[in-house]
């Protein structure tokens, strides 16, 4: 069989995330089972027209104001599809209308707030809005997302039929949980894109009320467009003897960090699942993560994990201070992270969505 799946991003894009790095996973999935994979995506500088990745075929055209056009011109001359996975993030592809195949919508997380993070008013509100009209326009489309959260918002605002895949993680579990004492310093790290809707800041901020109690270090690992206002508000408070910025690191460094520190602290305005919480978790460290959409379905409370109370700096300060005082928890955290990490591997994730866009290709229209 033949699918396509349209995203604004592709794995070799220098700004792609988490989300181009589980739609390779399963489009991987699909390349191994015999299936012709291709990725229509949109333009980045440097980046040539058509290229080949684990053998699935991207191909580039247009950027965020045009790649539905150029996507429609370039599909028109193709073959039959059998399935188009038309991904949202924040604005679809609008593929039901005129790809003239059967369609399935992939959303991580319905942007919500996020779009407040990024724009004024009034775009934010326009953004916010036409999300939620557009999920309605998708109403009779399947949806297929990654958590519990994203598909009662969807449900929210019309959806009739969504289905609910964990993602998986690349990172493979150690094969022995070596002890990690909760002893002076405290190791926190977070590993993210440096936007404005990752909130680093707040994480920043706890550890400014941290060090008030204890010896702590943070590891900030990632680059982005607030990278400078928070090297200055690390220097504004005085941190830079407790925080490290490692700009991006390489998987081994980052599994090496990951495995050294006692907590990943997740402090993001919305997620759509949280693909670093299950990375730390496979090393052993057990997530901080606020309660907000996507973190609450990576992060099981008071089992792999803590969700604070709250989505501010103090309620991160108040779930650390709590657990310092009952290492006995701490290490029934990191062995249950590091037991659920094993069961979302690629190879048990992937089969079950393979299976499901097999089927969606032979549905009738």
């Amino acid at each position: 069989m033949r699918f396509l799946m349209l995203n604004w991003r592709d794995p070799l894009n220098p700004i792609s995330g988490g989300a181009e790095r589980v739609s390779l996973a399963y489009l991987r999935g699909l390349v191994q089972r015999g299936h012709e994979v291709y990725w229509f995506t949109c333009d980045f500088p440097g980046g040539r027209r058509d290229d080949i990745v684990e053998r699935i075929k991207i191909v580039r055209g247009g950027g965020k104001g045009s790649a539905v056009i150029k996507a429609i011109q370039w599909y028109r001359h193709q073959p039959r599809f059998d399935l188009v996975i038309d991904q949202h993030h924040g604005i679809p592809w609008y593929a039901p209308w005129w790809s003239q195949t059967r369609c399935v919508a992939y959303i991580h997380e319905v942007l919500g707030p996020i779009w407040n993070a990024f724009y004024p008013w009034p775009i934010s509100t326009m953004g916010r809005w036409q999300e939620c009209w557009t999920h309605w326009g998708y109403r009779n489309v399947p949806f297929w997302t990654p958590s519990e959260c994203t598909r009662r918002i969807l449900e929210h605002h019309g959806v009739r039929e969504i289905h609910v895949f964990p993602n998986g993680v690349d990172t493979q579990p150690l094969t022995l949980l070596e002890p990690k004492p909760l002893q002076s310093p405290l190791r926190l790290m977070t590993v993210s894109r440096l936007a404005p809707n990752k909130r680093i800041d707040h994480v920043i901020r706890a550890v400014d009320m941290l060090r008030r109690q204890r010896d702590v270090h943070l590891v900030i690992a990632g680059t982005g467009e607030v990278e400078t206002q928070l090297k200055q508000l690390v220097e504004k408070r005085g941190l830079d003897a407790h925080v490290e910025f490692t700009g991006l690191i390489g998987e081994a460094e980052k599994n090496q960090r990951l495995q050294q520190a006692h907590f990943l602290i997740h402090t993001s305005l919305r997620e759509g699942w949280g693909l670093n919480v299950i990375e730390a978790n496979a090393m052993g460290t057990p997530a901080v993560v606020y309660p907000v959409g996507g973190l609450v379905s990576s992060t099981v409370h008071d089992e792999t994990g803590l969700v604070t109370d709250q989505e501010t700096p103090e309620s991160v300060v108040d779930a650390i201070s709590a657990i310092m005082r009952t290492p006995e928890k701490y290490e029934r955290l990191r062995l249950n992270a590091w037991n659920r990490a094993k069961t979302l591997q690629w190879d048990k994730v992937t089969p079950m969505v393979c299976d499901w866009l097999e089927a969606q290709a032979v549905r009738p229209r």
